[in-house]
Parts: C-alpha cells; sequence; structure tokens
C-alpha cells in the first residue's frame, strides 16, 4: 500500500499503528513527527475543529497571554530580590576575598556543620593521587591565604577547565576574586581581580552580560522568563609579547625562482581562557550571525549564568570537593559498554566537546534560582 502523502493523516494507516502500539491512534500521530510537522498539524487540527471549540480555544489562549504578562512581572521582582541579597551577600564576600588573598588571617575555628563520615582511611585508596598531592603538601607553612584557590576552583568544574589552558595557569593564580554587580535595567558584570602579574597591567577585567524578560508581541508565547540577549567583555592591556590569546608562528617560504628562503612571522589566535572578554558582537538582525559565533555566544551565555549563579556563590564548595561537578560520571553511566569505539586504533579518541554546559547535557537557564 502505498504511504500517504506527506501532512496528511490515512485512517487505514492508523489502524496499522493502532495494531502494532497499544493506545495510540490518529491523535497521538504528531509524537512521532518533527517538530515543524507537529506544530503544523496541530494547528491544522484546531482549524479543523467547529467554530465554538475555536472560540473556546483562543479565549484559553487569550488567559495564556494574560498570564505571561503577570509572570513577566514576577521575574522583575525576582531580579529585584536578587539586587537586595547580593548587598547582603557581599559582606560575606569580600571576608572570602581577603582570606583567599592572605590580607587576613583568621582565627582558628571549629566546624560549625557536622563533616561526612569517610568510607575508608585506607592508605591505598588514596594512593593513586598521591603524586599530584604532593604539590599541596609542599606549599609552605607559611605561605599567604589559600594559594591556586580559584584556579582550583576552575579545575574542578568541566566547562571551567576546559577554558583554561596550561598558559593560561600563571596568571590564573594571580585571579583574587570574581565578584559580581547588579544594575538596574537588567543587567550584572563579572569582575574579575587579579593580582599584580607580567601579563597585563589591569587589575580588574569585566564581562556584563544584559538579560531580557519582556514578551515579545511578535512571538508571545514563547517566553519563557528572563534570557541573556547580549555581553560585553572589556580590554586587556597586555604587556609586550604576553598576549595569551594570540601564538606565534614562523613558516618559511621558498621563491620559486631564485630558490632562496624566508621566515615569516605572524601572529594567529589561539585558545586561552581570556578569550571570554573579547565575545562575539551581537548583530542587530539575529538572522545576519553565523552557527558558529551563534554557538559560541550559547556557550559564553551559559558560562556566564553558571558563573554568576553557581560559583560566585559556593566557590569553597568546589574547592573542597563538596560539590562535584561530575558530568564525566553522567557520560560514563550513559555509554555503551557492548558499543565498539568508531575510531581506528591508530586515531586519537574523539576530543570532548568544548561547548558542553554545566552539569553535562542540561542546559543552565537564567530562570535557575543562583542559591540553590
Amino acid at each position: 500500500m502505498d504511504a500517504p502523502p506527506e501532512g496528511n493523516v490515512d485512517t487505514e494507516s492508523c489502524n496499522e499503528v493502532e495494531d502494532e502500539k497499544s493506545g495510540s491512534d490518529c491523535q497521538n500521530m504528531p509524537a512521532y513527527m518533527s517538530s515543524v510537522l507537529r506544530r503544523q498539524y496541530l494547528q491544522e487540527m484546531v482549524k479543523a475543529m467547529p467554530a465554538p471549540i475555536q472560540n473556546r480555544i483562543v479565549f484559553l489562549k487569550n488567559l495564556q497571554l494574560e498570564h505571561l504578562k503577570i509572570e513577566a512581572e514576577f521575574f522583575e521582582e525576582v531580579y529585584k530580590l536578587e539586587q537586595k541579597y547580593q548587598l547582603k551577600y557581599q559582606p560575606l564576600f569580600d571576608k572570602r576575598k581577603e582570606v583567599v588573598e592572605g590580607t587576613v588571617d583568621p582565627a582558628t575555628e571549629k566546624p560549625n556543620w557536622k563533616e561526612p563520615e569517610h568510607a575508608t582511611d585506607n592508605e591505598a585508596d588514596i594512593e593513586p593521587f598521591l603524586d599530584s598531592l604532593k604539590a599541596f603538601k609542599s606549599i609552605p607553612q607559611d605561605a599567604k591565604g589559600i594559594p591556586g584557590f580559584w584556579l582550583t576552583v576552575f579545575r574542578n568544574t568541566a566547562i571551567l577547565s576546559e577554558m583554561v589552558q596550561p598558559h593560561d595557569e600563571p596568571v590564573m593564580r594571580k585571579l583574587t576574586d570574581i565578584s559580581i554587580k547588579y544594575v538596574d535595567g537588567h543587567s550584572y558584570t563579572l569582575e574579575f581581580h587579579f593580582d599584580k602579574n607580567e601579563f597585563f597591567t589591569n587589575s580588574v577585567l569585566t564581562k556584563q552580560y544584559v538579560l531580557k524578560s519582556t514578551v515579545d508581541p511578535d512571538d508571545p508565547f514563547a517566553f519563557e522568563g528572563p534570557e541573556i540577549y547580549k555581553c560585553t567583555g572589556c580590554n586587556i592591556n597586555w604587556e609586550k609579547k604576553m598576549n595569551l590569546t594570540v601564538k606565534t608562528i614562523r613558516k618559511k617560504q621558498k621563491h620559486k625562482e631564485r630558490g632562496a628562503v624566508r621566515t615569516i612571522v605572524k601572529q594567529v589566535p589561539t585558545d586561552s581562557f581570556f578569550n571570554f572578554f573579547n565575545p562575539p558582537e551581537v548583530p542587530t538582525d539575529k538572522e545576519e550571525i553565523d552557527d558558529e559565533s551563534q554557538q559560541i555566544l550559547a556557550t559564553d551565555f551559559e558560562i556566564g549564568h553558571f558563573l554568576r549563579a553557581r560559583i560566585i556563590p559556593k566557590a569553597v564548595l568546589y574547592f573542597t570537593g563538596d560539590i562535584v561537578d561530575d558530568e564525566d560520571d553522567e557520560d560514563e553511566e550513559e555509554f555503551d559498554e557492548n558499543e565498539e569505539d568508531e575510531y581506528d586504533e591508530d586515531d586519537a579518541p574523539p576530543a570532548k566537546s568544548q561547548n558542553k554546559a554545566p552539569g553535562g547535557n542540561k542546559k543552565q537557564s537564567p530562570n535557575d534560582c543562583p542559591n540553590q
């Protein structure tokens, strides 16, 4: 029997599907369609209904529109609350900064929480970590603050660790604090504070994110709360020959006729955490942005939210492992052990994606409570 034309529902075919899948009928068929066809099908479904039912649906969607307007007001209040409570958090963050950079050394304290019991104290269990722990055991007793605090925090989270390259580490060790400032107009600025270093003269690098939390009249039902739609970095005043976002390459060229050889030296972009402060510009017309830049921006927005909502409030818990970024564990759980590798033995295994959101494939939303 010939397949029914695309977009039409064939009753006889539907009966066959019902025989194969218990409980399914023609009304469930959109579940097997692409999202575009499903939307088209459902729109046609509504148009096919009697006029009185169509009117009731219009009434319900008008109610939904009113709900979205109230929801937008809700997020306005949430943003104001975030601003208010940031002022209450800030004194705690200031104390954290003083301890991390070593300007204040707190008196000896006992934990105000109950430490979890360790499963085992067997030295054999920590044997794989002994070499890595040597560097920490060698820290002098009179060391100031907490050496490498923020670099360790970054290394303990998958998406941030991927951003930091080995050549970034010396200056990342000079990072003394990450703070946040909320301003009116639905935007916030991340401030990265650096101790004096040989790479750049800036004491603070900034990244501003602008949020949009209004219902778009052209597409009102797409509203899902505040979303980051724009970000602005800052200029880094690099010292001569210390720019970590570029690398120098030398290429020899041979003259075709004379046979003379010359060396061409030029700088090309390279991976670095500090590319974070130079994001692609967002054009006024969204259709003008290419797919690669769109992906970079999407990842950038997720990182900005992750820093604001997770890293800044709970940095010490990422440092100590009380919060563990278990992205790799989730990947292993989903991996089929019986599935064979798809690359040749002589080839390197596929590299990890550089554009994963924090915590695996779950997309971070600006609506997530920043202090969960």
